[in-house]
């Protein structure tokens, strides 16, 4: 027999996690702000600053799969391996553009490569992140496994303030010396990844063969050797002995089962088996039975609940990414407001104190959803799907706070409340999906689900900017002369709106409406969840009076 798996919180697993938030803390820049710094230096407007931005958020949530696949199948060398390429050589680029400046309107040629420098961080963001969150899920058992990937998580949302502060002490002011930042120190945690972000085998913890709830123990079939007495499970816990007189209340069963012989008999089938799940893999062969369902690839598609998943996250997501790409204008079009004295170093500080807030704020909401997800299934007994209508709530409150904002020095409570609820969204998917559609291919059914930002994202962010546009046109001729917004803009002229909320505020109206249907779809997922679960049960208990 080989050496027993090291402990829940032995040194080897807690190293294992440690390096796994390192990995996810330097994953998360490419929400660091620095936009607005970028379109005064390269003259770009506000709607190519956003296709700049969304081409980092393409470069995440496109390659997903990619990743989540080659994860699942190769191990973590080659994405740690791309991460630490893309990372640094794509933030090397966007600084040297940045250094060089621009005399006019930037060139095609230019703004193709600061798309393709995004897309890079994007990319390798979303590699590092798969990594850490596959190795992560797969060396914590179940029950402590929400908390663990909350944890992981929250380094993903902690990364731009991480970094962002860093620059900020070292070269106040420098924006070529944060992006000299960023690359080198993301890139270089990366290299630390392949050393000790590993796999560790789970502990040998047992887990009792039940059904409470629809989620207690393990779900699926459960193999029993063909020599011993198959028992029927009832709702109270109890066991009813089928062909031995003997009653027997607590029959344990390790995570790893080798039946005795090639003959097993398969005692219970639950929700997970309603989702299309294997739960076992070939026990005549002796190896492990997997926790839960297991579907991926074309079988995937097929799911009605990821095509729910996959809406609550567009909705949601778009909402936050709209929200974190255009916080530096609306910072800047609130300070602007009826404000003669603009000063653009102080309104680049009210900015960066908005993506301090957001980014410590996502990293709360991704330690909070965790703990709130395990105390929902272990202790209220109740899906962890219902975790997304407080989510939901959480955005639809965030957004109805910034279009009550009239006046920037209280523009850090909608940014905070979106920093929950941002955080606590991408906090809480991975373990759904862990939850409906299994452990074995977590990476690659990740990916899938991550491309659903894409749409969101695109939509509301291209909207938002756009009516900036339109909205900065207007002012330049009505309400501010050229030479005024020359002197207060860090902007080009024709690139900045100074009317306060009036801005952007329409934008906000949509994303109410799109978060109120995404809180109407999650109250549906958890009662549907639930009605599954008691069905379930309902099964076991007729198999068991017959």
């Amino acid at each position: 027999m080989g050496s027993p798996a090291p402990g829940l919180f032995s040194p080897t697993r807690m190293l294992t996690l440690g390096g796994a938030i390192l990995v996810s803390l330097s994953s998360g820049t490419n929400y660091v702000s620095y936009a607005p710094q970028l379109g005064a230096r390269l003259h770009l407007s506000h709607t190519q600053l956003n296709i700049i931005g969304l081409a980092g958020n393409l470069g995440v949530y496109s390659s997903g799969p990619v990743w989540g696949r080659v994860v699942d199948t190769k191990g973590n060398r080659i994405p740690l391996i791309g991460a630490f390429t893309c990372l640094l050589f794509g933030y090397l680029g966007i600084r040297r553009m940045y250094d060089d400046g621009a005399t006019d309107t930037v060139s095609l040629v230019h703004l193709g490569i600061l798309i393709l420098c995004s897309c890079m961080t994007g990319v390798a963001g979303n590699a590092g992140l798969s990594v850490a969150i596959n190795t992560t899920a797969k060396s914590f058992p179940d029950t402590a496994r929400g908390t663990t990937t909350g944890l992981v998580l929250s380094g993903f949302g902690l990364s731009a303030f991480f970094f962002a502060t860093i620059a900020s002490l070292a070269f106040p002011g420098d924006t070529s010396a944060l992006l000299l930042v960023l690359a080198l120190g993301t890139a270089i945690p990366m290299l630390l990844g392949l050393v000790i972000v590993r796999q560790v085998p789970l502990p040998p913890v047992s887990t009792k063969l039940g059904v409470e709830g629809g989620l207690r123990g393990r779900e699926g079939y459960q193999p029993i050797p063909s020599n011993e007495a198959a028992m029927f499970i009832g709702e109270n816990g109890s066991h009813a002995p089928l062909l031995d007189a003997t009653s027997e209340h607590e029959r344990e069963v390790s995570n790893y089962h080798i039946p005795e012989s090639s003959t097993a008999v398969e005692l219970l089938q639950d929700r997970s088996t309603s989702r299309g799940s294997r739960a076992t893999r070939s026990v005549s062969r002796g190896k492990p039975v997997h926790d839960g369902p297991n579907i991926y690839g074309r079988q995937l598609w097929l799911t009605p609940d990821f095509y729910i998943l996959f809406v609550i996250m567009s909705l949601l997501s778009g909402t936050g990414i709209m929200y974190i790409n255009n916080v530096g204008s609306i910072s800047q079009a609130l300070y602007a407001k009826g404000n003669p004295n603009y000063d653009d170093s102080e309104a680049s500080q009210w900015q960066a104190a908005q993506v301090s807030t957001l980014s410590v704020c996502n990293f709360v909401g991704r330690v909070l959803i965790g703990l709130i997800a395990d105390f929902f299934r272990i202790r209220l007994r109740l899906p962890r799907v219902f975790c997304f209508c407080i989510v939901s709530a959480l955005f639809v409150v965030s957004q109805i706070s910034v279009i009550n904002v009239y006046d920037v020095a209280h523009l850090w409570k909608a940014t905070a409340l979106l920093g929950l609820a941002y955080g606590s969204l991408f906090g809480i998917c991975p373990t759904i999906i862990m939850d409906w559609f299994g452990l074995a291919h977590l990476s690659e059914n990740w990916g899938y689900v991550s491309l659903s930002p894409l749409l969101g994202g695109n939509l509301f962010s291209l909207m938002f900017g756009r009516n900036l546009d339109a909205h900065a046109r207007d002012d330049d001729s009505e309400t501010h002369t050229p030479l005024s917004l020359i002197k207060r803009a860090g902007l080009p002229s024709d690139h900045q709106c100074f009317d306060g909320r009036d801005c952007y505020v329409s934008s906000l109206y949509l994303t109410v409406a799109a978060c109120l249907f995404a809180l109407a779809l999650s109250v549906w997922a958890g009662v549907r969840d639930q009605r599954k679960a008691a069905e379930a049960k309902r099964e076991v208990v007729w198999d068991a009076e017959e």
